[in-house]
């Protein structure tokens, strides 16, 4: 007969279907066990992926199991190591982002890039391969994660604008280093939203010469305040010609439909653009604007825990962290509604201290 798995209770907020509002309950966590780190969560962002996984908008590919406890944008204090833990200790701050644990034995673990390992374990919503059910994320006072996927958060940073580097800082960062932005390239950044942001102080802090691209004149100064050179308003015509076939590279950050051929046609020969924003409908793409000058369309996911450690150190060098609005776990479901009309600059940090008076 299996040995059970000593576990505890947690403090959370839960979603229990796709139209209800998110309310105080109680979920179960493993104790940790020789591998594990606790965590007491002081931050965690809110990403717009959270919005459609507790709403089930994305019941195609990943149905949502309920009770929902989204978050993947995890911050905190080590409270408890596995006997087996060498990287941290109690009192350390660290952080938690999208993955919480893969095979390590695949090609792509082997390379680094547990994001797309086919055995992988997302934070929330994904089988609990150690206590059934599904795995609860970061809207909950502690979690308990393999240590392989715990990053160490930089002493220096404001922790409420830090844990959203978790997703959106990663997200962004590493097409750019996978597409080689670097001093003297030429970057756009397409939407300047939670996303968008993080992206332009990157193409910023790399040195590359950054353009941003936006439907909204308001954002003009934003724009400028973020690190961007340039800021295009993408519906003037005469704008975006002036800058036909001359980037190296151009993230888009945009979740709805738009017309990608429009970017595609501002880059340089073997220019690459990477999506980054998931529309939910397939964007027509024109082939000729890619044959022609050897340019090329993909995109990215996260990055691997490696290269995401990489981008935290990267942020506590430049002192650099997500622009968030602070909110207590109260206001929930009010950031819900917000978020679902862009109404955040630029990322919602929820202060988990606000937990405790549940």
């Amino acid at each position: 007969m299996e040995k059970a798995i000593p576990m505890y209770k947690a403090k959370a907020y839960s979603a229990a279907s796709a139209t209800s509002p998110f309310v105080s309950t109680t979920i179960t966590r493993r104790d940790p066990s020789e591998h594990d780190v606790q965590i007491e969560i002081l931050f965690c962002g809110i990403c717009h992926s959270d919005l459609h996984q507790a709403r089930n908008e994305w019941s195609g590919l990943m149905p949502t199991v309920y009770p929902c406890v989204p978050g993947h944008e995890i911050v905190g204090r080590v409270t408890k190591v596995g006997s087996a833990v060498t990287r941290f200790r109690p009192g350390d701050l660290a952080g938690v982002g999208c993955l919480v644990d893969s095979d390590g034995t695949c090609p792509e673990c082997k390379a680094g890039l547990e994001q797309f390992c086919p055995n992988m374990t997302l934070t929330y919503n994904f089988p609990d391969k150690h206590i059934g059910g599904v795995t609860y994320g970061g809207y909950s006072d502690s979690i308990v994660v393999n240590q392989r996927f715990v990053l160490s958060i930089p002493s220096n940073l404001n922790l409420a604008g830090t844990a959203p580097l978790l997703c959106a800082g990663i997200t962004t960062y590493s097409p750019m280093r996978h597409w080689g932005v670097t001093k003297g390239k030429k970057v756009g950044v397409v939407g300047l939203g939670g996303l968008g942001h993080m992206g332009v102080k990157f193409a910023h802090l790399l040195g590359a010469h950054t353009v941003v691209f936006t439907t909204s004149p308001s954002k003009k100064d934003d724009a400028f305040r973020l690190g961007a050179d340039e800021v295009v308003i993408s519906r003037n015509a005469d704008e975006m010609a002036k800058h036909v076939g001359s980037f190296d590279f151009i993230l888009d950050a945009v979740a709805v439909e738009h017309d990608v051929n429009a970017y595609i046609n501002l880059l340089r020969r073997d220019g690459n653009l990477t999506m980054v924003g998931a529309p939910e409908k397939p964007l027509p793409v024109s082939v000729f604007g890619l044959l022609f000058a050897r340019r090329s369309f993909s995109g990215s996911l996260i990055g691997g825990i490696a290269e995401t450690q990489e981008m935290l150190d990267f942020c506590g060098k430049h002192n650099i962290t997500s622009d968030v609005e602070v909110i207590p776990i109260q206001k929930l479901n009010e950031a819900y509604e917000r978020l679902a009309k862009s109404d955040v600059k630029y990322r919602f940090s929820i202060d988990m201290a606000s937990l405790k008076s549940e």
